[in-house]
């Protein structure tokens, strides 16, 4: 199975904290947001992504053709070609990252629709942004969406009211709200899984496909979004308050979504 991260809009409330850096790259300790949620996913057994790039996407692909480089010991014999030798083996070296340009000024449905090549022959495929981090138990995650036959299960978490809001009847949302003032107290904390084969049908060509206001209000009203309730820790990365608090709790190591070793 693999996992598909938003991490290519610009962030513009966390602008203050970084010029340089797009948001999934902001370093909570020494490695970006966008590694430890790889990190989540990988706890679980995926390790395949897909990461849909766009704003100062360069960064992104600097890291990871960097990766051995940056946290490993290495020997360069200078004036010989590929003779670099590393001496440190990595828990992500079984990781598969496709860096796919997705459009600088891309929507987040469109992000999506426009990877789809790299989701051929996948039965369901996870989808998150690349800006909340949480103790999500993944398998769970997967297990309540392939019983319920849904399209797409999005999981509902509990944070401060100025997300989509989630209108859940039963194991079923009604309605996805965005940007709302929250009612039920549960609201999108990303974390979705998707049904390949009946989901596209909810896609279209374009830049200002929204996944949020088009895709999955759409499928809520045609009663095929589903929801995973998680009411532990989650925690989204889209302030400079909160890009301190994340730092605070990885640097107290209590940071509750460090489930690896």
């Amino acid at each position: 199975m693999k996992a598909v991260i938003l991490c290519g809009g610009i962030g513009t409330r966390i602008r203050d904290v970084s010029e340089i850096l797009p948001k999934p790259m902001l370093p909570i300790g020494d490695k970006p947001i966008l590694w430890h949620i790889m990190k989540i996913y990988a706890n679980y057994g995926i390790r395949d992504f897909v990461l849909c790039l766009g704003y100062k996407g360069w960064t992104v692909k600097e890291f990871f053709l960097n990766y051995h480089t940056k946290v490993s010991d290495v020997t360069v014999s200078l004036g010989k070609s590929d003779c670099i030798q590393f001496y440190s083996a990595t828990d992500e070296d079984d990781w598969n990252v496709t860096l796919a340009e997705t459009g600088e000024k891309s929507q987040t449905g469109a992000r999506i629709w426009n990877v789809r090549k790299y989701l051929e022959g996948e039965k369901y495929f996870c989808v998150t942004y690349g800006d909340g981090v949480s103790d999500i138990n993944i398998s769970d995650l997967l297990d309540v969406h392939k019983k319920s036959g849904v399209v797409c299960t999005v999981t509902g978490v509990r944070p401060e009211g100025r997300f989509g809001e989630l209108v859940i009847e039963k194991d079923k949302v009604t309605e996805f709200s965005e940007k709302t003032n929250v009612r039920s107290g549960y609201v999108n904390g990303g974390f979705m899984v998707f049904d390949a084969a009946k989901v596209w049908k909810y896609f279209r060509h374009g830049e200002d496909l929204i996944l949020e206001g088009h895709v999955l209000a759409q499928i809520a009203r045609d009663g095929q979004l589903g929801v995973y309730k998680h009411d532990g820790f989650w925690y989204c990365c889209d302030t400079p308050r909160e890009y301190a608090k994340l730092n605070e709790l990885w640097e107290s190591t209590k940071a509750p979504w460090k489930m690896w070793r």
